[in-house]
């Protein structure tokens, strides 16, 4: 049973006067709308959760800001957008509102220092234990890596000790316990908008495929970064797998994926939450997304808005409009 009961609907007769008739109407209209209305449920913060499951865009879509008090009031404003985490908002104050309470959600916890991972037992050691190195070719690799003062020790045994490259990719997914990726038939152009250009250069990740639409591979080179798959799976609803790529193809299909065709991004710095807020909700007020997400990527804020709705897992690199802020110094 609903809470407000609607008023009993109304005839406009002959005998009333045009402007009476127009309001009898509309309290008509608005009454038997509130009896039709399905009863909403929580709504999801991934892709796609929620938006299945009840139209948007009706006269009486009501804001997802708990703290208005409008609601739907605003008959002026478009219930198709903005849609921000899959929330309708009547107003740029219920924006900037419900973007707070995101920030807030994204930035908790931030303070907590990084443990740096090392792993129980390192590269060279498992190489040996497992066979294929001996320990001539181990001590002749760390005497060169330490004589040169860089270079990471698969490097040397590979190129000074004659070791194979596979060999060392498959003692680091052994470390990280992590499948070893091919690359055969990537296609740059067909992943590039599942996360920014920005996030492939610096965190050196290589969005390979994705599998019957819910399982996305994603590559790295010598090291994964579970943040940024955790991330990536918040944002596009995926579960993301990662894996270890082999050097002499990750870095070619790496330099292809960073000279394709990209979502746009734009980079802002702002001093304080409140700034971050502000400059967030100005974006969705301008932008006017049908759907708006925001995760954080390290010292990363990721707005990821769509400009029009996404008919599956991978949208098109035009369709949506990324947005980055640097939460570092704060």
């Amino acid at each position: 049973m609903p809470v407000l009961k609607p008023r009993p609907a109304l005839r406009a007769g002959k005998d009333l006067p045009p402007g009476e008739r127009v309001k009898t109407e509309l309290v008509n209209s608005f009454a038997e709308g509130l009896e039709q209305r399905p009863a909403s449920g929580d709504s999801g913060a991934r892709r796609g959760e929620g938006s299945l499951a009840r139209p948007r865009g009706g006269w009486l879509e009501t804001c997802a800001n708990p703290g208005c008090i409008s609601g739907w009031l605003h008959l002026w404003r478009s219930r198709t957008a903005p849609v921000f985490e899959d929330g309708w908002t009547c107003s740029a104050a219920c924006t900037r509102a419900r973007v707070a309470s995101a920030v807030r959600r994204e930035l908790e916890g931030r303070m907590t220092v990084p443990e740096i991972h090392r792993h129980r037992i390192p590269l060279g050691l498992t190489m040996l234990e497992q066979g294929w190195i001996t320990g001539d070719q181990l001590r002749n690799a760390l005497a060169a890596q330490k004589a040169a003062g860089a270079g990471r020790l698969g490097h040397w045994l590979v190129r000074q000790q004659g070791v194979s490259e596979s060999l060392v990719t498959r003692a680091l997914g052994l470390q990280w316990s992590s499948l070893v990726l091919a690359v055969e038939f990537h296609d740059a152009e067909a992943v590039t908008a599942l996360l920014p250009r920005l996030f492939v250069d610096a965190f050196g990740a290589l969005p390979l495929r994705v599998a019957a639409g819910k399982l996305l591979y994603l590559g790295f080179e010598d090291r994964l970064d579970p943040v940024l798959a955790l991330a990536i799976e918040r944002m596009t609803g995926l579960h993301v797998e990662c894996g270890l790529v082999e050097g002499s193809h990750f870095v070619p299909a790496h330099a292809r994926l960073l000279g394709a065709h990209f979502p746009r991004v734009e980079l802002i710095e702002a001093a304080t939450e409140m700034a971050i807020v502000h400059a967030l909700s100005r974006a969705i007020e301008k932008t006017r997304p049908v759907e708006a997400r925001l995760v954080r990527v390290h010292d990363c804020l990721w707005l990821r808005m769509d400009l029009k709705p996404q008919a599956g897992p991978l949208p098109e690199a035009a369709s949506v409009a990324d947005l980055i802020c640097s939460i570092g110094a704060h």
